[in-house]
């Protein structure tokens, strides 16, 4: 789940089709979840990485400027298609990504929400997707390590500043 740091999500005045989260960050409502561009089991690269590259590239003509993916998708896979379709980015674009969730295997996962692992998650994101700032950073774990809380706390604080990412998300 995103929340952002400052505060919530506000509608902009007149319509319904953009949002600001953290009150300054507009985003469409209509994004695109980039889970299914990798291979079966969301395992490895597509039968037809030409067509994914397509895909990538017409949502964003169609107006789409938030894109959700994760570490996780291929693992990599989709983060580096996206980076290979679309970067240079436009300046509207913002690309939500996730960590905490190794694979062993098509279709298998292993939540890890150790905070060294979250750092590392959103520091290999970064490169993956030629990206010095990420605005949207989640955990995938779903705290399936924090009983008392932790992650959560240590998410924010043993990270660092998560290469001044403007939403921190626990």
């Amino acid at each position: 789940m995103i929340f952002a740091a400052n505060s919530p999500a506000v509608t902009e005045p007149g319509t319904s089709s953009v949002f600001r989260l953290g009150g300054d960050l507009p985003v469409n409502r209509l994004g695109f979840g980039a889970m299914r561009l990798t291979g079966e089991g969301i395992w490895g690269w597509p039968a037809d990485r030409g067509n994914a590259l397509k895909v990538l590239r017409r949502v964003v003509e169609l107006g789409v400027n938030l894109i959700d993916t994760a570490d996780a998708y291929g693992p990599e896979t989709s983060e580096l298609l996206i980076a290979e379709a679309l970067h240079p980015y436009p300046k509207d674009l913002v690309i939500a990504t996730k960590g905490g969730l190794t694979r062993p295997g098509p279709g298998q996962w292993v939540p890890n929400g150790r905070p060294e692992y979250l750092t590392q998650c959103v520091e290999k994101s970064l490169k993956r997707l030629r990206l010095e700032r990420i605005d949207f950073v989640s955990t995938a774990s779903h705290r399936s390590e924090s009983a008392d809380g932790r992650i959560a706390r240590s998410t924010q604080e043993d990270a660092g500043d998560w290469k001044d990412s403007a939403y921190r998300i626990i």
